[in-house]
């Protein structure tokens, strides 16, 4: 290794040291701008001491989750892994996952690397990480004011690619944006797909972010949608169609609110509650096997495998079911919607919208959510919070859904797990997830403390 290197690890592994010590921040970002500044080249270094192989995952919607399953399976086929678990996918998280991972000497001890990357910094990152496979979750709308239309994300993560035409690429071919950016393009690539329809009406709703084929600019057929473009299509005009994807799921099935399905004719018990994680667990098998790894253990990794994340998590408070969801985009936030009308218990919802560059600015998206859905949900109490929270009301009151507003969650919590319906679902975009996570571990922990006494 260059002593420029060895400089670049050393100097950032202090400043992650002391971040935590002044208790700044978790460390994870600025190391790796620091280590950059240092050896602008210490990323491809570091990438090239894996010694097997490397896969990035990107996507606008799942790719936290399939990155946290290939870790978990190769962890558990006895491999050493690096992951950016932080979801730190800018270049500089990127970064500090790597040199962060290094023994005292600046030495990587790892088999493989799973890097869950940002669409936009993608053409940063990949010519200098050169990994052996990319896997694409799928392309679609999100963060107007970061990415723009579709369009500009899809010709960046084009721009991404075509940077490393060795790389090989994991598609979601159900996706006709993605499908066709590895159709028209030189990198060698497998795809996955779901042919059954499992996806409610709800969950599909009326988004469409491309419909038109990308080789001759007519309009697709669809024999159906599961959601958002995604589905099974074909191109009237010039004959370009979905095609049978090297790897599937078949044989769903929803049940006790999880669902189980055959991935390879292994029947796998998961322990999803939504049909999207399907995708998310078959992209992860088909990344597997698209980098020759062991999948001996696949099945009891997702039959033990916690989909959450802290994006989704399930509490007691007060002797009330709370539920936590991650909503940040149209997609995303008609799933959850989706969820709360299969449940047929009456219920209480708190959304929680706010617009931090890390949620996007522009929340003209909660225009293509399909809220009129929730008029027919049984909700006795709808509350809004957040820096949107007048902007989510006024969604909800042109779909004649009445609904409160709140700017103390801790106490409308305790205010619906007391006196609501003990059945509280609590949705939040992406900055407000973690101080509503800890937020309700804090009440759930007390709650069950004041039982505890009170049994006493």
């Amino acid at each position: 290794m260059r002593l420029r290197s060895k400089l670049a690890i050393r100097c950032a592994k202090m400043t992650s040291t002391l971040i935590k010590k002044l208790n700044r921040g978790s460390g994870v970002t600025l190391p790796g701008y620091v280590a950059r500044i240092i050896d602008p080249k210490i990323l491809s270094t570091m990438s090239d001491m894996v010694r097997e192989k490397t896969i990035v995952t990107m996507g606008t919607n799942g790719k936290t989750t399939t990155n946290s399953i290939l870790y978990h399976a190769l962890k558990a086929e006895g491999k050493k892994v690096i992951i950016n678990r932080t979801g730190a996918n800018m270049l500089n998280g990127i970064v500090s996952a790597f040199v962060l991972s290094t023994d005292k000497k600046g030495q990587l001890d790892a088999d493989y690397a799973c890097i869950e990357v940002d669409e936009i910094a993608s053409v940063k990152v990949l010519p200098q990480l050169r990994p052996d496979c990319a896997l694409l979750t799928n392309i679609s709308r999100d963060q107007l004011d970061r990415f723009g239309e579709v369009d500009i994300t899809f010709n960046t993560v084009k721009g991404a690619i075509e940077s490393t035409p060795k790389t090989k690429l994991i598609i979601n071919c159900d996706d006709i944006l993605s499908y066709a950016l590895a159709a028209n393009g030189r990198n060698p690539y497998t795809t996955y797909g779901i042919s059954e329809q499992i996806f409610d009406d709800i969950s599909r709703s009326e988004i469409r972010e491309s419909i038109f084929c990308r080789s001759c600019g007519k309009k697709l057929e669809y024999d159906f949608f599961h959601y958002g473009q995604l589905g099974l299509y074909h191109c009237p005009n010039c004959g370009l169609k979905r095609p049978d994807p090297d790897y599937t799921a078949t044989d769903i099935t929803f049940h006790d609110e999880v669902y189980a399905f055959t991935i390879d004719g292994t029947v796998i018990d998961s322990t999803s509650r939504t049909p999207y994680n399907i995708y998310n667990t078959l992209s992860a098998y088909a990344g597997l096997r698209a980098m020759n790894a062991p999948t001996e253990h696949f099945k009891a990794t997702i039959e033990s495998f916690d989909y959450g994340n802290n994006r989704e998590d399930i509490f007691t408070i007060n002797g009330a079911r709370v539920q936590l969801h991650l909503a940040k985009n149209p997609i995303g936030f008609q799933q959850k919607i989706s969820l709360v009308l299969k449940d047929p218990n009456p219920k209480d919802v708190i959304i929680l919208i706010n617009d931090t560059y890390q949620d996007g600015e522009d929340v003209s998206w909660l225009w293509d959510v399909d809220f009129q859905y929730l008029a027919d949900a049984d909700t006795k109490t709808i509350l809004t919070t957040g820096t949107r929270k007048h902007d989510m009301g006024l969604r909800l009151k042109y779909e004649d859904i009445p609904c409160g507003s709140t700017d103390d969650m801790e106490r409308s919590v305790i205010d619906l797990t007391t006196n609501g319906t003990k059945n509280l679902y609590v949705i939040v975009n992406y900055s407000g997830l973690y101080r509503t996570n800890h937020l309700l571990k804090a009440l759930a922990k007390s709650s069950a403390a004041d039982i505890v006494k009170g049994g006493n």
